[in-house]
């Protein structure tokens, strides 16, 4: 089990951070959630999973 971080989830996905945070808010983005004080992460099966939805036959 690996936490990206929003710059890694960014690059991994190619989305940027207002994209991530409007997936998220309809509810079709994993959510994040606290790893810190001032820190949110996603996990990154969460992530493999969601970009693998996203291909058409996946």
């Amino acid at each position: 089990m690996r936490f990206l971080r929003r710059k890694d989830v960014e690059k991994r996905t190619g989305l940027s951070r207002s994209s991530i945070y409007d997936h998220m808010s309809k509810g079709n983005f994993p959510q994040n959630f606290k790893v810190g004080h001032r820190a949110v992460a996603w996990l990154e099966e969460d992530i493999d999973k969601w970009m693998q939805s996203r291909i058409p036959n996946g």
